[in-house]
């Protein structure tokens, strides 16, 4: 398996699309927004980088929930576990994009979601406890990620249901697929400029107007606050809360400082021993996609699952 990763405005899916077309494969993306319908600019989804010449590279994972709907890491595993093996049965290479660093972690360490039977007996005795009982049970089992398993009791019964069920078979190993991660990064300066030159075109080109598309949907103001910086910016501004200009000038400074915890997030997986193959991406989009075939080539035995080792 292909990993493309690294901080935002970089290129990853432009990249992984052009492998993905040239070596016959797939892409599964691992952003934690782009699985939301009806949110496009703001999550960067950039579905015309999935064309590659007049031809769609078929991708996994974005547009499968409505905003509003809960996806976590958990989810994702289980989802990416689905098709996967779909992929590979199609004889085609499986190619995981993205920037939420929790996500590609996940896989790459080998965290997984067996099929866990749902324990009645279990239930029963933790239905008369009380929600913070329930979140103090779960903190005590394993590392809390995200809130999406402690704000909804029942996501919450089985995220323990899970937990209780692995101490009770120690001994299953999960299996992790062999893979190539390749990251890209770009100097401080150039990043900087990528993300500030993004911004502009995005609200010039239409973040704001979708936005506002989903607040007459019916999607809650709070909600939005949840749904990322650019969501929570730009409805922040259309509610009067803050003028464009302090809209933008917030938005791009915390967009700066998100791509800063992207990075913060690589290299703590380089130091837990993740190998992490690094291009530049400033380059350019035709330079960056020789070097990184010429990085697959020289390690096909590392992703390539289809080569008898």
């Amino acid at each position: 398996m292909i990993v493309i990763t690294g901080p935002t405005a970089l290129g990853k899916t432009r990249l992984a699309a052009r492998l993905a077309a040239n070596l016959g494969g797939e892409i599964i993306s691992a952003d934690s927004r782009q699985v939301f319908k009806n949110m496009d600019i703001g999550t960067g989804k950039d579905l015309q980088d999935y064309i590659v010449d007049h031809i769609t590279v078929p991708y996994h994972l974005v547009d499968i929930r409505f905003p509003g709907d809960t996806f976590s890491v958990y989810d994702f595993v289980e989802e990416f576990n689905r098709i996967k093996p779909e992929i590979l049965k199609r004889g085609h290479h499986a190619i995981l994009c993205g920037g939420t660093g929790l996500y590609i972690e996940a896989v790459v360490a080998g965290y997984h979601l067996p099929y866990v039977p749902i324990d009645h007996e279990l239930r029963e005795k933790l239905s008369p406890l009380s929600d913070k009982e329930l979140i103090y049970m779960l903190a005590s089992m394993r590392t809390l990620h995200n809130t999406t398993d402690i704000t909804d009791r029942d996501r919450l019964v089985r995220a323990i249901e899970i937990e209780m069920w692995k101490q009770n078979h120690p001994d299953l190993k999960p299996e992790i697929p062999p893979y190539f991660l390749i990251g890209l990064t770009a100097e401080r300066k150039e990043l900087r400029r990528k993300i500030t030159e993004r911004l502009r075109f995005r609200l010039k080109n239409g973040l704001i107007e979708e936005v506002s598309s989903l607040l007459e949907r019916g999607v809650p103001s709070e909600k939005l606050e949840f749904y990322g910086l650019e969501y929570r910016y730009v409805n922040r501004y259309l509610c009067g809360q803050l003028t464009y200009e302090a809209m933008f000038e917030g938005l791009n400074t915390a967009i700066h400082q998100f791509a800063k915890r992207q990075q913060t997030w690589f290299r703590r997986m380089e130091r837990k021993g993740f190998n992490i193959h690094w291009l530049d991406a400033s380059v350019g989009p035709d330079e960056l996609y020789v070097q990184a075939r010429q990085l697959l080539e020289e390690n096909r035995y590392e992703w390539d699952e289809f080569i008898k080792k």
